[in-house]
This record gives structure tokens, sequence and C-alpha cells, in this order.
């Protein structure tokens, strides 16, 4: 069985991304790691080319800024580093920069896809999530945070990127994955508060023109976090990778678990949620088999 990974990247260093860690988190299990690296304005492909490991091939790339309207710019760089894993992979293992995988569930995974290696009803899995918002210590547990994307894909190249890069599709339909008993640890809220703001004006800028950015994202050099409507603490353990970062944490965010900020539609939905442990009229871009 091989295995490659792949991902996309631009400006890491000065978004503040975690590519390194994300990239490091999946090389156990893969034999090769393709980088699409953007042409950034900082040292993002130093950054990756001083990750100590053999597996990593690095593709440059040139983003298209003109294509403004649903984050479509990030499927198309999806799109290019999945083009590159070559022919012989059985599996790909897509990470974004700002994901990690936790160490722990690297024997589930390796074990899930010999079992289903060419069993080829099966076109991908399916990883749960959690969010990290604010700092290491909460994370989101309302409805605007997905609960599971896939994450691992047949090397089959009629998968293409969907929307803004959040899932997949093949000719144009849902793809028919396995639920994995893994999470993915997504650290894309988790950054300096001057970073995050930054991070927010690009990123809608993928979405929006410039006028809608002006009317609706506060020009200030700090974002707020403090805007959120619901959080718990988080209990368990941080990936090994992601140690070193959470070390130099330097900006403090504490957040009141019990303060729930919903409109009484989502109110109620959240505490049904809560009850029954099914999150109902929930968007799933995928088929479970």
């Amino acid at each position: 069985m091989k295995v490659s990974g792949f991902t996309f990247i631009r400006n890491a260093q000065k978004f503040d991304y975690p590519i390194v860690e994300a990239i490091s988190s999946i090389l156990p299990l893969c034999d090769e790691v393709i980088v699409c690296a953007g042409n950034s304005e900082d040292d993002t492909r130093r950054m990756i080319e001083r990750i100590p490991s053999g597996k990593i091939k690095i593709i440059d790339s040139v983003w298209d800024d003109t294509l403004r309207e649903g984050g479509r710019v990030l499927a198309q760089e999806t799109d290019k580093a999945f083009a590159a894993v070559p022919p012989d992979a059985d599996w790909a293992f897509y990470i974004q920069g700002d994901e990690v995988l936790h160490e722990k569930y690297i024997p589930v995974i390796r074990q899930a896809m010999e079992q289903y290696k060419d069993d080829r009803n099966v076109e991908g899995f399916l990883f749960k999530y959690i969010h990290f918002y604010g700092s290491y210590d909460y994370i989101g547990d309302s409805r605007m945070w997905y609960r599971n994307e896939i994450r691992i894909i047949r090397n089959d190249k009629a998968i293409r990127s969907y929307r803004d890069a959040q899932g997949f599709r093949k000719d144009g339909r849902k793809l028919r994955v396995k639920k994995i008993d893994a999470y993915i640890y997504h650290y894309g809220w988790v950054k300096p508060p001057k970073y995050q703001q930054a991070k927010a004006i690009k990123f809608h800028s993928m979405w929006h023109d410039d006028e809608w950015i002006q009317r609706y994202i506060p020009t200030v050099d700090e974002f707020d976090y403090s805007k959120i409507d619901s959080l718990k603490l988080f209990e368990g353990a941080h990936p090994l990778v992601m140690q070193e970062r959470i070390a130099r944490m330097n900006w403090t965010f504490s957040f009141d678990v019990t303060q729930k900020k919903f409109p009484f539609k989502d109110r109620c939905l959240y505490w049904l949620e809560r009850l029954t442990g099914r999150r109902w009229f929930e968007y799933k871009n995928y088929h479970i088999i």
C-alpha cells in the first residue's frame, strides 16, 4: 500500500499557519507528501524545506487572485496538489495548513486504508473534527462548526476539490466514504489577535470584493475573539507536534463557557443536539457507506 499526502499553502509565516506541524503530523502515514507552495510574501517555502524529512516534494504555484467568489482559488490549489500525486499511490491524505492529525489515531487510520485498499466502492474516509478557538484551551461546540470532513481519498483523478476546498466530489456527485474513528484538530482560529485580523481580511478577499470587506470587516489592529456564540473547555491532549507552538503562545484569551449567545431557534437546536446527539438539518457533502 502506498499513501501520498497532499496540501497547499501560501504566506504561512505572515498569517501564522501551523503548516510545519500539519505536514509533520501526517508524515508517519505517508510515503511522500506533495506540498503546493504558492507565491508567498514571506519564507513559507523555506519553512517547508527545513522539515527534516526526505518524503516532502514541493511544487511551486502562482495563485489566481482574481478568483474572488466562493473561495474557488482554494479548490484550484488543492487540485494542483492532488494532480501531482503519482499514479502508483493507493490513497491520498489531504491536510490543510491549519489542521493537525493527532498521533494516537495513526494505527486506526492505517488499518482502515489497508482494509479497504482493494474495495473500489470506498472512495474516501470521513474524519471527525475538533475546532479550537481563541486559545488552545477552548473548542467550538455550536452549529457554526462542521463536524465531519473527507480527508483521505482514493487516488482517482476524476475526484476534484469541491467549492472552497472543504470537501471532494467525483464527476459532480458526492463521494462514497467510510467513517473513521479519528479526529482532525483544526487550529485556524487560534492565532495572535493581530495575525487573526490580518487573516480575516485576506480570507474574506477570496469570497468578496473590496467594497464588501470595507463594509463588514472592522478596521482594527487585533481580532476580537469575544464575539463567539458558544465554547467549551478542551479536556484532552494536543498532538505532540503542536507542543512547541503551544508553549510559545503569547496572548491571553478567556471565556465563560456557560455563556450562550444564540438566537432563539439556534438555542433550541443547540440543546436538541446536546440531548439527542444528532445534528438536525446538517449539510453533508458525502455518502456514508
